[in-house]
């Protein structure tokens, strides 16, 4: 079993010999230092291409314009194009961790953060890893959205 990465995905992977779980990219999609987003591709490139690698994407590569989404499909566009055998993983916020940028942690530290009347995708732990023990031996693209909820939910529900 290989684990890139130390954060709140990469803490609750399980072992699975036949992977490379690539857990070590930019987590912080506010990140503006161009010196983080070129940490995580030069770590990719340093991977060994025989290998199935796992690769932890976002769901904003949907509907985002934003450099952390621009990021994230080019970095798609990278493990696609090195990897014969990968499973690119688009995410939303997820519930469990320690990382003060996910959307629960920012809103715990920041009572007074004014909640927008917008949703976003709240992935528990459980179901990350339902999809994660599902992953197959060929290349796939799997997204997982867990639920859709406007954010003055999610800080009724987690806050």
């Amino acid at each position: 079993m290989l684990i890139i990465g130390n954060g709140d995905i990469a803490s609750v992977l399980p072992n699975r010999e036949d992977l490379v779980f690539f857990a070590s990219g930019v987590s912080n999609s506010q990140e503006v230092r161009v010196s983080e987003y070129m940490r995580e591709q030069e770590l990719i490139l340093k991977q060994d291409r025989d290998k199935h690698i796992v690769y932890f994407s976002s769901l904003s590569v949907f509907y985002s314009k934003s450099t952390y989404s621009n990021h994230k499909r080019a970095m798609e566009m990278l493990i696609k194009s090195l990897f014969p055998k990968y499973t690119i993983i688009r995410l939303g916020n997820i519930t469990w961790g320690t990382n003060p940028n996910t959307l629960i942690n920012y809103l715990k530290a920041h009572p007074e953060a004014e909640i927008k009347d917008e949703y976003r995708y709240i992935c528990d732990k459980e179901e990350f890893l339902h999809w994660i023990n599902l992953i197959p031996s060929w290349s796939c693209e799997i997204n997982i959205p867990g639920r859709m909820m406007k954010v003055r939910d999610v800080v009724k529900e987690y806050i």
